[in-house]
């Protein structure tokens, strides 16, 4: 299939998500209008349902979908062809990608209607807008200034967060935003806002060069901030072409074949660990041959270029499988569930109301009365499961800050064998020769940086594993409590209305009646508002990876390489200064070094291991009183709700006759409201299934 079907392809799956985004998201709005006028006229009547936390359900769920977007994440270390790919991908040179110029700011691509670049300030500065040429001209750098500053550890515009890209493209316009982050370093800063987005994005492009397969750099990036973390990477090998243009004899077919094959081994050995979902291998969906300059060169000739031979179609094809059918069922399905919980509390409210319209005052409060010990019950299950949660919380917080305490401690034992892998690139002559010192001193330096974040970013990997076993034994500790509380709430209305609850008895969580509360808590149902670059995030449920993030960070490389480095540094140059400049005296250097360094190493480790497994306890406990507050939030506003539509009809009983009549018809019409906007969803969510089915 060529490049152009299958853009257009693209383009129009795109476009019919958007529609059906856009058609469920008006659908959303007025199933929350029709149950707020409803609620307004209730004070006219027999009183409110207390549907108000239905309401700030479906109109964040509205507001998410008309915003939302597919979120690309391009990573890729400098000069890998990210600006080239990219400019290839929408099909229009806008990004820099001369052949010197590196982009030095995060950008954030996303559809305007006018070409514009806003830069956003972290220093509390107004954003400033540009023109492209500008943008261009300030906000790129030479590669050798890049990698000079990537050393030094400094960013190249400290002031700067980040830059929005505005642009009128049709890809943009149909839900796609691209984040173009600078490179792969691992200065603190850099790796926070990046990580920001790695947790917060629907898919990741990760680039690479042909020529340069699998860097260091590259694995160690994987496998600190990519590996276990079940994320959804595309490996983009950039330069594809270039393999023919380097051997000796283009045009031997053989050669050629050897080569690529051996490059496609070394990258297949490196890379297929990330490419496995559920036990499956996807690496054919995931891992693609580019020739983006080639791409580009033919789409700025010509817009509808076949591109076959170029890897563009292949990509593509997968991409929009990716996003249009397995993301965006899985978006629509959530709010779907949240469409017909609401339908359903709804239903359920107004079952409940009309048998009570006949009773009077006295016999209403004797009902309401009666079913106090089903409320004192609800009450039980939210402390029970609150309680669970804290316990879990406590033991999670003191294993893992534990678990670390001794993961510190322990460095020292595997240290020499541990820092071979980062000494290739300390060459002790420049150390011996007082010319060259300071260009060791900061290739010592960088070795140690990169020690300590590949030994904290291992251990961090371990702590998430256990966080989210820890979670998923809450979820099911929430589908218990939940089936439990729907079983006293059907007693509360049985009680109520003298009338027996007809139970749904499908095996589908989804489907069933648990509360919402506990959909929430079992992760079936999203509702969090992001601030990434201005848009929700992409995540779902609960989301404890950015919390322990916001924490982690903080006692990353920079807390632990302030620490540790600076104070033994000096005692390492010390014995190093007394050897000569002969080869054995090198080795022997090489040799001291090692030996120093883990010796002044132990000494500071009991002091980090104390200091800093407080901030990893902290950060432990933070992500399960998070979910602990927000759960019982839940299950309060449920059973403050239940009283208060209890409550609201015996104060108008008081107050007011109730027109029965009149009445029946006002809630009649409401069923039939809100049952004609959740049949609006079920057949946009249904004939988008069909689509593709």
């Amino acid at each position: 299939m060529s490049n152009q079907v299958e853009t257009d392809k693209f383009i129009n799956d795109l476009d019919r998500v958007a529609q059906v985004r856009a058609d469920i998201s008006s659908s959303l709005s007025n199933l929350a209008e029709t149950i707020n006028k409803a609620e307004l006229a209730g004070d006219y009547s027999s009183g409110k349902l207390s549907l108000e936390r239905d309401i700030e359900d479906i109109k964040a769920a509205s507001k998410n979908l008309k915003q939302g977007v597919f979120r690309l994440l391009v990573l890729g270390d400098m000069k890998r062809g990210k600006s080239t790919f990219l400019n290839a991908l929408i099909g229009e040179n806008l990004l820099p990608s001369d052949v010197n110029p590196c982009t030095a700011v995060l950008t954030v691509l996303r559809y305007g209607p006018e070409k514009k670049v806003t830069i956003h300030f972290n220093d509390g500065k107004r954003p400033e807008q540009l023109d492209f040429q500008n943008f261009k001209y300030k906000y790129t750098i030479d590669p050798a200034e890049a990698k000079k500053l990537e050393q030094e550890k400094k960013p190249a515009f400290p002031d700067v967060d980040y830059a929005v890209v505005e642009y009128p493209l049709t890809l943009l316009e149909k839900g796609i935003e691209i984040v173009d982050s600078p490179g792969l370093n691992d200065t603190e800063s850099r790796n926070e806002l990046s990580l920001g987005y790695v947790n917060n994005c629907h898919a990741i492009l990760f680039v690479m060069r042909a020529s340069q397969p699998c860097t260091l750099g590259e694995r160690r990036y994987l496998e600190n901030y990519i590996k276990g973390r079940g994320l959804s990477v595309f490996f983009l090998i950039n330069a594809w072409d270039q393999v023919r243009e380097s051997l000796i004899d283009p045009d031997d077919a053989e050669e050629l074949n050897g080569a690529e094959t051996r490059l496609r081994q070394v990258f297949q050995a490196n890379l297929a660990e990330y490419c496995s979902v559920d036990g499956q291998n996807i690496y054919h969906e995931r891992v693609f041959e580019l020739s983006s300059i080639q791409a580009l060169r033919k789409r700025l000739k010509n817009p509808q270029a076949n591109l076959e031979g170029t890897g563009f179609p292949e990509f593509t094809g997968a991409l929009n499988t990716f996003l249009t059918r397995e993301r965006a069922i899985a978006e629509l399905r959530q709010v779907r569930t949240l469409a017909r919980q609401a339908c359903n509390h709804t239903r359920e409210a107004i079952d409940r109301r009309l048998p009570l319209l006949d009773k009077d005052v006295d016999e209403l409060k004797k009902r309401i009365n009666s079913v106090e010990p089903e409320f004192n019950k609800l009450t039980n299950i939210r402390d029970q499961f609150q309680k669970e949660i804290i316990s879990t919380r406590d033991t999670q917080a003191r294993e893992i800050s534990e678990s670390f305490r001794s993961y510190v401690l322990n460095l020292g034992n595997t240290f020499e064998n541990d820092f071979l892998r980062y000494q290739p690139e300390l060459n002790l002559f420049d150390f011996l020769s007082s010319g060259k010192r300071e260009a060791f001193n900061a290739a010592l330096q960088k070795a140690f940086e990169q020690y300590i974040t590949d030994k904290f970013s291992a251990w961090t990997l371990t702590a998430e594993k256990d966080i989210n076993t820890a979670f998923k034994e809450l979820t099911r500790s929430a589908a218990q409590y939940g089936a439990s509380y729907s079983q006293v709430t059907d007693q509360i209305t049985e009680k109520l209305t003298g009338e027996k609850v007809r139970v749904n008895h499908t095996t589908n969580t989804e489907d069933d009646n648990s509360p919402t509360w506990a959909k929430w808590a079992m992760g079936l149902l999203s509702l969090t508002n992001g601030n990434i670059a201005g848009f929700a995030m992409a995540g779902a449920g609960f989301d404890w990876k950015n919390i322990l993030l916001n924490y982690f960070t903080v006692l990353g490389v920079g807390a632990l390489i302030g620490t540790i480095i600076s104070p033994i540094l000096a005692p390492i140059y010390i014995p190093l200064l007394g050897l000569g400049v002969g080869f054995l005296q090198a080795d022997q250097a090489r040799k001291q070094l090692v030996k120093t360094a883990k010796k002044e190493l132990v000494k500071y480790l009991p002091e980090v291991a104390q200091k800093q497994s407080q901030t990893v306890y902290d950060a432990v406990k933070e992500c399960f009183d998070s979910y602990e507050r927000e759960v019982s939030k839940r299950i309060n506003d449920d059973i403050i709700s239940r009283k208060s539509e209890l409550d609201n009809l015996l104060k108008q009983k008081e107050t007011r006759e109730i027109n029965r009549e009149s009445e029946l018809k006002r809630l009649k019409t409401l069923q039939e409201d809100v049952i004609y906007q959740l049949q609006k969803i079920e057949a946009a969510y249904s004939n988008l299934l069909a689509y593709y089915s």
